[in-house]
């Protein structure tokens, strides 16, 4: 959601949303619930009375990532999976931030896009281009690096001030070489906890000051949220 300079970003599990800004760098806004990914995750559906492994096969080999059980799915938090029971929860990460007048960008995608590019490469290669067709870039360059169609989707949101057409963001780089899958994981440190604080910056040079963020899986713990006008966006998928 985006109502002027102020930006609300709520998710589950494991599309991402990073924000790039013009001479300030990358701030990634949400949080993976991959339970391969997320150590806490793994502790609370546990706790809740979960099971969490691997699919077994034929003579007791563990194949695929990290699932809950019953139901098998991949992801700790997620809108629609009944079949996954109790354990898996539609409670989402919320986080909150304003920007400066200087705007920025949110590029928002599914797991096909991040599981093929790093959020450095999603950024770079679709700079200096409008929303649309930044969109369809990142979804390129996704299927140039591993080929695969499946859960590839991206959303650019340039927030801009009204006398703009385009965010000044550098033109893109030239074409890089073709990029290993599992270097193609970023690494971050996670942050699950809830918390409310203001006048926190996410970057040095204070472009970005974080309003809110609230991680608990527990809606009996969350503080209230209020939720904002909903900006403009392109979207792009295969």
């Amino acid at each position: 959601m985006v109502d002027d300079w102020t930006v609300t970003v709520a998710s589950v599990g494991d599309s991402r949303c990073i924000l790039d800004i013009p001479s300030s760098g990358l701030s990634i806004l949400t949080v993976d619930h991959r339970l391969e990914e997320n150590a806490e995750e793994r502790e609370r559906v546990t706790a809740s009375g979960g099971e969490v492994g691997r699919l077994s096969i034929c003579g007791g080999t563990e194949i695929g990532p990290l699932r809950c059980w019953p139901g098998g799915l991949c992801l700790s938090r997620s809108i629609g999976d009944m079949d996954g029971g109790k354990f898996i929860v539609p409670v989402p990460f919320v986080k909150q931030v304003k920007l400066s007048s200087n705007g920025g960008r949110l590029i928002i995608a599914s797991d096909g896009v991040w599981d093929a590019l790093s959020v450095e490469t999603a950024a770079k290669c679709c700079r200096g281009l409008p929303a649309e067709l930044a969109a369809r870039q990142v979804v390129k360059e996704t299927l140039r690096t591993n080929g695969l169609k499946d859960d590839t989707t991206c959303i650019v949101v340039d927030i801009i001030t009204p006398n703009n057409t385009t965010t000044e963001l550098p033109p893109p780089p030239p074409p890089t070489k073709k990029y290993n899958k599992l270097k193609a994981f970023f690494s971050r440190k996670p942050c699950f906890r809830s918390v409310n604080k203001s006048s926190k910056k996410l970057s040095s040079v204070g472009i970005v000051e974080e309003l809110f963020e609230e991680g608990s899986a527990v809606l009996a713990e969350r503080s209230a949220i209020r939720y904002l006008g909903v900006g403009y966006s392109t979207r792009y998928t295969y």
